[in-house]
This record gives C-alpha cells, structure tokens and sequence, in this order.
C-alpha cells in the first residue's frame, strides 16, 4: 500500500510535464522517480487531481471570511497539495495536517528538508521530531501514524495542534479502501462525531463486478493492495449510503464520467482533450465510470456541495430494465489461438461460413503488437476452425492498421478502407484483398493484398479511421458509403462519400433532409437500399443516441431520424447488424456503469427498443464487449464475437481470450 503513493506521484509528475496539471512541486516531491506515462494515464490523473482540487479549492473559498480552519488529508503520501495552496496564497487562515504512514511521512520530511523551494514555504519548522516522524511548520504539519490505528492517530492529532472546534476539511484520496472495512467506517464516523462543522472529500475505486471491475480488482490483488470497500460499497449509490448512515447530514457523489461533463468548463475539456494525440476513449470512459468523487459534510452553514453541475447537460437514463438474456458461449475449437486475441480489428463473411478477421491490436508471437497477419475462420461440420493466413503482399506493414473498415464486394473481392497506426498517423489509405475462388480454412490459400490508386477525391475518404463503408446499390450501381470517422487533424467527422465500385471514383449524389452530427466508432449496416447509422461518439467525446436512416429516393437520399422507445441509451464502439426488420445492436460503451451494454434490438418498424443482458455464467473470463468484431449468421440466429478489450488503464490489457458465440433465437423470434 505504501508503494502506490511513489507510483501514484510519478503519474501525476508526467501528467504535469504534459500540461495536463498546472503544479510545479510535483516534480520536487516525485525525487528521481521518472518516466513518461500514456496519455489514457495523464487524463486518468488529470481527472483525479481536477476533482480534489475543485472541491479543496470550493472549501476554502466557503470558509474564506472565517477566522480559521483546518485540511487533514489522510494517507497523503507525497501530495503536493500544501505547497500548491500555499504558493497560490490561499492558506492565510488554514493549517494543512498530512498524515501517513511513519516511514512515508519521515522520506518526504526528509525530501523537504533537502529542498530550498519546499523547505521556504512551511517556514519555520520549530516543531520538528514532534510524535516521531513528524515535520511542522507555522500551517503544515506532517504526522507519522497508522490510519488504522484510530486511538493513536487521535493522539497524535491532538499533540500536533488539531481543533475540534474549527471547519475541517478531511481528504482521502485512495485511501480508505486499503483498509478493513470496519477501519474504515470507524474513522468515518469518528470525524463525523468529533468535528461539529466537518466536510469530508473521498476520491476512490467502484464497481468491482464488471468486466473492466475484474480486471481493476485483480490488478490490485495481485499488487498485494486489494480493494477491501468494494464487495460492501460497490457503487456511488452505496457509498453515500454509507457517509450518510456514519453521521453525515449532506452527501454528493458523482462518477467522473459525469464530473468531467458536468463539473469541467468547456473551454477546460476542450483544453484537456488536445494536449496530445489520443485514441483511447473506450479505456478513458471506463476508467471514469469506476472511480467516484464523494462530497460529505455536517454543520456548515451555508451547506457545503462542490458537485453541484456548473453546466447543464442532457441527462440520459440508463437502461429502463433488461426485456430478457442471451447465452454466450466459446467456441470450443477455436479456443487457444493467439491471433483471435485483439482488438481494433475488422471481420468481414468472404462466403457463407468464412469469415476473415484483419488488423487491430492484439498478441503475435508471444508479444502484443499491431497485428500483421489475418486470420480466417470457417465453419467445417458444424464447427467453427481458425487458421492464419499468408499474405501475398510486398509490404508486410500494410496490413498493420487498427479501425479500418472492411467491404466485400464479391467473394473474391474485398476493399480495405482507412485506419491507423498511431493516433498521429495522417491514415493509411485503402487496400484491394483479393482471395482464391476456393477457400478454406487450411492456412493452404494466401490472399493477395494490393494498394489502391485513387483519385485525389477519394484520397480523402480514406484518410480516416473509426469510420464505416456500408455497400449499397443506387440505380442498379454499387457503391460504397464511407461516413463519419476521425482523422490526425479532425476529432470527429460528419462527411459522407459515395464511392462508386469498382473503380472508386467519387461520385456526386444528392442528399437532403437534416444533417446528422458528425460522430466516430459508430455502426452502420445496408437496409433496403440505404444505409442505418446508430450511436456513435460526438464532437464533445459524449456518446450519442440517435439512429438515422439515409433513405433512398427516385433521385438520391433523404437523411430521416428513426425514433426509438424508450429512447436508445447512448453508446459508441458496438457493433450493429440488420435481421427482418430489426436493428441488432451489440456491445459498446456507455455512461451508466450499473451494467455494461448487452444486446439492443430496435424494431426498425415500431421503434421499439429493447435492452438484453448477455448472460456470461459459462465464460471463465470477463467478456469485454467494445473494440470487437461480430458475424451474424442468420440461418443459426447466432452472433459470432471475435476479439474485444483494450488496455484497461494502467490494471493491464484485457483481450477477450477466444470468440464467443451469441445465441440471439429466442429475442429474435417474430411477433
């Protein structure tokens, strides 16, 4: 547990070097220890500082006309709190009180000493060796003890200077839930009895029982720091339960997905949101839904909410019940293949019961990489079988790419458009896959991977990725509809082309009605003639909820609002198929983190929307369902799941182990 403080002071140091975090004492504080973070790690620490500081700095700004008061930041570790707020000359009439455990409080004391810049703001430091390893200063005190141990801490509270009597503002910042529970609750409801004007501020984990929850809890495990709050408080809902039922009249609680909608100015998301390149917003939204921000206090008048929403946004409910389940099942024989474990990746049915699965992120060779090599899966007496595939291809790093879009237009033919390497990368154009008239799944076949020339029109539409190419035909004519997407220099696009095949010439064709907003990692599928285009990410990084029809006319299309009831929970990063006049929706990323995004069908007649759990009891594994592939094969009414995960913050990457088979005949049944 006390190793998380370094780790912990080493993020929130790079976040700051990236401009994420205006402080320059963490650098001072972190020492020697330093490296370079992920950007999903500057957001994940960005948003962890943004929430204490906007609460902290809500505190004082309250009390500022009151003659004194008091922070206790408990398990502070190598905060730099004290030093921001005394440099930005907000201290005049408050005493910061640090504690943590004595070894952790004696290295930083000692960090201090030796640091001019530091050791000037506390000023004079007379109390020093006070109760062991201590540190005072006239406004700062850093206190060695074990939280746990709540006798001695108040023991050692009182010797250092500690007033009952006075405001207090106590911080635990992923503290409380390295203790027992009942430790805990202890020192909860002992602040709440023995300070009458107290607020208390608690940043932490939540939702174990997901599939992003496992991986966070066996990731703590497995650190020797297990989260011990989480089976009795397990959401936001719990633990307000808890401050309330400890003795604490008002209590506010947020995730941070909503804190950073509702608490974070626009023009500062906007800010955040292009420090660096970034293409992690599943990862960045579920990290969000599970951690929380907690706001508590009792007797101070005017009451104290820092959650209060400084800006009004759509508030979406999530789902309004569940209609019903659906079994998943792995596929026995495709189990244990290594290449099946990615995300980012397409898969495209070449021919009834192959199907070819290309690019992404995942695991070769032992080693997590871009994915070079495809992979085809074909279904041999009723088994499905796996096998990879050689390309005949000049330039191996051709295939390498990650949310690109896959079209067949033959079985022989299939047009690879778009994708990435890198979230800097300018995009990576389109590819012709050209397969044998025969295939199996021997491993036997190659496919032929050959560039596309293209015209300077239709060089934009391929330079994008998180997009989607849905087939079509106009006036007896094929063509391909790329819409939508993002690029190295756009966020998010709302433009559409219309590539006419083979040749993919751009080709002019009328489009009225109301433009949708422009959005990425979106669904798409052919229906009568147009094209259906479901959820999606928009132009603020929030999910969207609107379905749209681009319905064929005599002359060219109409963009047409499909109203769902109750309306379709926002998500993005599913994936979406069309069966007898319903809208299959699977998977995806959404904000409501009392449950993950199952199965949603939209009955394109009515708009009826009904939610289904997907039903995991038979799974080893968490089933990690955004950044995945899906095949529906209509004559077994059942949805193939190739890959999904990503990387879950810094608790590790989770690929789903094997594809997973969705059997959808009892919601498909027709009415």
């Amino acid at each position: 547990v006390q190793g998380t403080g370094g780790s912990s002071a080493v993020s929130k140091c790079s976040a700051a070097a990236r401009g994420y975090i205006q402080d320059r004492f963490l650098q001072l504080l972190a020492g020697r220890r330093r490296r370079r973070r992920a950007p999903l790690i500057h957001r994940g620490y960005y948003i962890r500082a943004r929430a204490v500081d906007h609460c902290v700095q809500d505190f004082l700004l309250k009390t500022q006309s009151l003659p004194r008061t008091q922070i206790l930041s408990l398990g502070a570790g190598f905060d730099s709190l004290y030093f921001r707020l005394k440099d930005m000359g907000l201290l005049h009439h408050t005493v910061v009180y640090e504690v943590d455990f004595p070894n952790v409080a004696c290295q930083k004391a000692t960090l201090i000493k030796g640091i001019k810049e530091l050791s000037a703001l506390v000023g004079d430091t007379g109390g020093e060796g006070l109760g062991g390893f201590t540190f005072s200063g006239e406004d700062y005190k850093l206190l060695g003890v074990d939280l746990s141990k709540l006798s001695e801490l108040e023991r050692t509270l009182e010797e250092a200077g500690l007033n009952n009597e006075i405001p207090t503002l106590f911080i635990a910042e992923v503290v409380l839930t390295y203790m027992e529970n009942t430790r805990s609750d202890a020192l909860i409801q002992w602040a709440a009895e023995h300070f009458p004007q107290a607020c208390f501020l608690v940043y932490e984990q939540v939702h174990p029982e997901d599939p992003f929850g496992h991986v966070m809890q066996q990731h703590f495990s497995q650190l020797n720091t297990a989260l011990c709050s989480l089976a009795q408080y397990p959401d936001c809902e719990a633990q307000q339960r808890r401050f309330l039922g400890k003795g604490w009249t008002e209590c506010s609680v947020m995730d941070m997905n909503e804190f950073f909608t509702c608490c974070v100015p626009e023009d500062e998301q906007q800010r955040v949101q292009t420090l660096e390149p970034f293409d992690e917003y599943e990862e960045w939204h579920l990290k969000c839904s599970h951690y929380f921000v907690l706001a508590a206090s009792k007797g101070m008048e005017p009451p104290w909410t820092p959650l209060l929403p400084s800006v009004t946004v759509p508030h979406h409910t999530g789902p309004v019940g569940m209609s019903g389940s659906v079994p998943a099942a792995v596929c026995a024989r495709l189990s244990g293949i290594p290449g099946l474990r990615r995300f980012g990746h397409r898969s495209v049915l070449i021919k009834p019961n192959v199907i070819l699965t290309t690019g992404g992120f995942g695991e070769e060779e032992g080693q997590h990489c871009r994915m070079r090599n495809f992979h085809v899966l074909s279904k041999q007496a009723g088994d499905w079988e796996a096998a990879c595939v050689t390309q005949n291809i000049p330039d191996k790093r051709w295939g390498e790419r990650l949310y690109h879009t896959v079209s067949c237009l033959s079985d022989t033919l299939a047009l690879v458009v778009g994708g990435r390497t890198s979230p800097s990368s300018t995009g990576l154009g389109m590819l012709w896959l050209k397969f044998p008239e025969t295939y199996s799944a021997s491993g036997s076949d190659d496919v032929a991977v050959e560039p596309v020339n293209l015209q300077p029109a239709a060089k934009v539409a391929a330079l994008r990725w998180r997009h989607s190419t849905t087939e079509m035909t106009f006036k007896g004519e094929q063509y391909l509809f790329v819409y939508g997407g993002r690029s190295a220099l756009e966020p998010v696009l709302g433009d559409w082309y219309f590539l006419h095949a083979p040749e993919l010439s751009c080709t002019a064709i009328a489009v009225e009605g109301p433009v949708p907003e422009s959005r990425h990692s979106h669904s798409a599928c052919s229906w009568e003639g147009g094209v259906l285009i479901a959820g999606g990410l928009g132009a603020a990084e929030q999910p969207l909820g609107s379905v749209f029809l681009l319905r064929q006319l005599e002359h060219g299309f109409q963009w047409q609002t499909i109203e769902t009831h109750p309306p379709l929970v926002p998500r993005y990063s599913h994936t979406a198929h069309v069966h007898e006049g319903k809208l299959l929706l699977v998977g995806g990323v959404w904000f409501h983190a009392s449950s993950v995004p199952g199965v949603t069908v939209i009955d394109l007649m009515t708009g009826l929307c009904l939610d289904y759990v997907i039903n995991v009891e038979h799974l080893e594994w968490p089933l990690m369902l955004h950044n995945h592939s899906s095949v529906f094969l209509p004559n077994e009414k059942e949805l193939l799941v190739i890959g999904g995960g990503g990387n879950c913050f810094s608790f590790g990457t989770h690929l789903n182990p094997e594809p997973v088979l969705l059997s959808l005949s009892s919601i498909l049944i027709s009415h």
